[in-house]
C-alpha cells in the first residue's frame, strides 16, 4: 500500500516516519551482518555467538570486575538488587528477565542477591530494594528504584542501548539464534487488509473528525501494533486534538512567564512541533526535563516520547533529542 497525505497541511515533514519501519530493519540487518564477519563483531564470545542463557547471569562480589566491569566495556550491563524475601523483586525481576532476551544482545542483565552480596549493597548505597542500575563503559548509572511501569523501564533501557550505541559504540552482543533456550522468533505481524479502516482515517482528519481518525487508528494497531502508517497517523491525531482549540499568544505567554511549568512547556512545545518546529519543540520539553522532578518530570518526558512518534524514530533531529534527552536522566 502506498503511503498517503496524512493531512497535517504540510506543518510537519513526515517523509522520514513513512520509512520508519523499513529504514529500522535495514539498522537491524546491517548490525547482524556486521556482527557475522569474521572475529563477530564487537562483543562476541571468542567462538562467535554467545547463547541467550548469557544475557541473564547471577554475580557475585567476587565476579563482579569480571562479570560487570569488563562486561560493561562490550555491552550495557543492568544490575538487578534483589533478596528472595522480596515481594516487589519477584514482580520486576522476570520482566527484567523477558526485556533481556527480547533485546537480543543490547544489554545484560545481571541479578545480584543482596543478602549474599552485603558489600555491593553498601557500595551503591542501596536503600531499599528492588534497586536497578546499569555500567556502560565502567561508567554506573543509576536507574530506578522499585517497581516500575513495563512500559516505562522499556523506555529506560531503550535509552540506555541508544546512549551506549552512540556515545561508547557498544553495540552489544551477537546472540546465537541457534542455541539452546533461544527466543521465538517473532510472529509475523497480521497480513490486513487494513485499506478501508487507513482511508476512513485519512478522509476523518480532512473532515476535521479527529476522534474518529483516532479510533480507526486505534482498530489497525489493535491487530496490527507494529503498522507504521497507523502509529504515525494517531500521533498526529492526538497532536491536533491537543492544539486545535488553543490560543497561540496566550500559550506562548504563559510558557514565557513559567518556564519550569510543564503544562506550560508541554502546551508551547504541541504548538511548535505543529507548526513545523521540530527542534524548538524538543528543546524545550528537554530543557523541562532538566529543571522538573518526580511526576512532572515523567509527564513531560511521556509528551517528548510522544512528539517523537510524530516526526518518527529514524528522523535524526529525533535522535539528537533522545541523546539529550538520555544525557539529562542519566
Amino acid at each position: 500500500m502506498q503511503p498517503r497525505n496524512m493531512s497535517m497541511s504540510g506543518v510537519v515533514d513526515l517523509a522520514a516516519v513513512k520509512a520508519a519501519g523499513e529504514a529500522k530493519a535495514k539498522a537491524e540487518q546491517a548490525r547482524n551482518e556486521a556482527a557475522r564477519q569474521p572475529g563477530g563483531g564487537a562483543g562476541s564470545a571468542p567462538g562467535g555467538a554467545v547463547p541467550p542463557s548469557a544475557l541473564v547471569i547471577d554475580v557475585s562480589e567476587a565476579g563482579f570486575e569480571r562479570d560487570v566491569l569488563q562486561l560493561s566495556n562490550e555491552v550495557p550491563v543492568v544490575l538487578d538488587f534483589w533478596a528472595e524475601w522480596c515481594e516487589p523483586c519477584k514482580q520486576l525481576g522476570p520482566l527484567l528477565e523477558r526485556l533481556a532476551v527480547e533485546a537480543d544482545g543490547r544489554f545484560v542483565l545481571a541479578k545480584i542477591d543482596v543478602d549474599a552480596n552485603q558489600m555491593l549493597m553498601q557500595q551503591f548505597g542501596i536503600q531499599g530494594i528492588p534497586a536497578v542500575f546499569a555500567v556502560v563503559a565502567g561508567q554506573v548509572l543509576p536507574l530506578f528504584q522499585g517497581v516500575a511501569p513495563e512500559q516505562q523501564i522499556r523506555e529506560t533501557l531503550a535509552q540506555l542501548v541508544q546512549v551506549a550505541e552512540e556515545r561508547f559504540g557498544l553495540i552489544g552482543l551477537q546472540v546465537d539464534p541457534g542455541a539452546e533456550g533461544a527466543p521465538a522468533a517473532p510472529a509475523a505481524a497480521p497480513a490486513g487488509p487494513y485499506d478501508a479502516l487507513l482511508e476512513a482515517a485519512v478522509s476523518a482528519l480532512d473532515a476535521g473528525d479527529l476522534a474518529g481518525a483516532a479510533q480507526a487508528y486505534k482498530n489497525v494497531l489493535a491487530d496490527d501494533p507494529a503498522n507504521t502508517e497507523a502509529k504515525l497517523g494517531l500521533a498526529q491525531a492526538d497532536l491536533l486534538s491537543r492544539v486545535q482549540h488553543m490560543n497561540p499568544q496566550t500559550v506562548r505567554a504563559e510558557a514565557a512567564a513559567n518556564p519550569k511549568d510543564p503544562a506550560a512547556q508541554m502546551a508551547a512545545a504541541d504548538l511548535d512541533l505543529a507548526g513545523g518546529h521540530v527542534a524548538d519543540a524538543f528543546g524545550r520539553l528537554v530543557d523541562t526535563v532538566r529543571v522538573t522532578f518526580g511526576d512532572d518530570r515523567d509527564a513531560v518526558r511521556v509528551r517528548l516520547l510522544e512528539l517523537f512518534e510524530v516526526i518518527g524514530a529514524d528522523d535524526p533531529r529525533v535522535s539528537q533529542a533522545r541523546t539529550a534527552l538520555a544525557r539529562v536522566l542519566f
